[in-house]
């Protein structure tokens, strides 16, 4: 069943200042829902019935799938540097703190290939391994140069910035936001980065924001399919790069 919502004012609720609600089926025939909605409320939480209205359920849950990853933390006391809880990770947390789970999950969802490919890539020679410590998950990271691992703890910011890009990419989510991923990130890392936004797109939905030339280059070099869209930002008014006032999208309120 096809459902469109619409939110009008109701006269005779207006003085309780409380919108009122109609969901129309398919058959194009409208049905008020019964109780009201606070000016706050959003639709999506409120109206999201399997029977009702369907359509706002499934919008709710495709949102609740996205994941922002605008801030993850690599400092001194960064969650992702100490031993997490061992859980199935479908996703990294916005902040990176499950990233040894979310690593652990690629592994063994047969990706291990991939996260392999990306390391070397990156650090050539070396190798993530997760190992579990009563029930904690722990990352260390194999450098040919060195005679042991070395723990969390003891990387440099750029490094465990980049493996938390890395399980960001490699998590089987549907849709994924970086912005600004090349933060904090060596030179030498954005070849290697760009080649996985490249590879991880293939199977995902990402929308990628970044000032770094480099690192666009390469997406646009490995990329088989995408759109890039370059933003100008001129006395104080951003606009896109190529477009007319033509072409401009026509911003209007539309009839309820």
């Amino acid at each position: 069943m096809l459902t469109t919502l619409a939110v009008e004012n109701n006269r005779s609720l207006r003085k309780l200042r409380e919108p009122v609600v109609r969901l129309r089926d398919e058959a194009g025939g409208w049905g008020m829902v019964p109780r009201p909605m606070k000016p706050y409320d959003s639709m999506l939480s409120e109206l999201a019935d399997p029977q009702r209205a369907p359509d706002p359920l499934a919008l709710r849950e495709r949102i609740r799938s996205w994941r922002f990853y605008d801030h993850l933390r690599t400092g001194a006391a960064a969650p992702a540097r100490t031993p997490q809880i061992g859980t199935r990770t479908l996703a990294l947390a916005h902040d990176g703190a499950d990233v040894t789970a979310a690593l652990r999950t690629v592994i063994e969802i047969d990706d291990a290939g991939a996260l392999a490919e990306t390391v070397d890539h990156a650090f050539p020679g070396s190798r993530v391994e997760i190992v579990n410590r009563d029930g904690r998950f722990e990352l260390l990271l194999h450098q040919p140069t060195l005679s042991r691992p070395l723990a969390a703890p003891e990387l440099s910011d750029g490094t465990p910035r980049y493996l938390l890009l890395v399980a960001a990419q490699l998590s089987p989510r549907p849709l994924r936001l970086l912005n600004e991923p090349e933060t904090s990130l060596h030179p030498d890392l954005l070849a290697p980065l760009g080649r996985l936004i490249a590879r991880a797109a293939e199977d995902a939905q990402l929308v990628v924001v970044s000032h770094s030339d480099e690192l666009i280059g390469v997406v646009d070099e490995y990329a088989d399919d995408g759109t890039m869209i370059e933003l100008l930002e001129q006395e104080g008014v951003t606009t896109v790069a190529g477009q007319e006032s033509a072409d401009e999208p026509l911003w209007y309120r539309p009839d309820r």
